[in-house]
């Protein structure tokens, strides 16, 4: 059974940092990529960021590159996301999502999610 859990989220002051975790079970991450995508409020859900399986390639949204940084733990089947330098508008609930072995844009191609981590960025 393929399950993703999510977990890491809390409240943070803007400038600083959070590491959220997305640990993997019923499959390896050695054969599908995983993403993170964050939902605020009122707002579609967007994708912040994926990594592919075969060489790791890692793909970022405008607004969070330089900040966020997509990591595997293929061993303990974890995926990371070490976000820093964190703002207001990056407050949403967090969800990791599995797709194929590449990553996708298209959100539909994403057929196991989790059930989200909330991060809070105020002061």
């Amino acid at each position: 059974q393929v399950r993703l859990v999510e977990s890491g989220g809390g409240l943070v002051q803007p400038g600083g940092s959070l590491r959220l975790s997305c640990r993997a079970s019923g499959f390896g991450l050695q054969s599908f990529a995983v993403a993170w995508f964050r939902q605020a409020p009122g707002r579609n859900r967007e994708g912040v960021t994926c990594i592919s399986t075969k060489d790791g390639s890692e793909y970022y949204e405008d607004s969070v590159k330089g900040r966020f940084t997509i990591s595997r733990d293929i061993a303990a089947n974890v995926v990371y996301l070490q976000m820093d330098n964190l703002k207001p508008e990056d407050t949403a609930t967090y969800y990791c999502a599995r797709t194929g072995s590449l990553c996708a844009i298209d959100t539909h191609k994403y057929g196991y999610w989790g059930q989200g981590t909330q991060v809070v960025v105020s002061s």
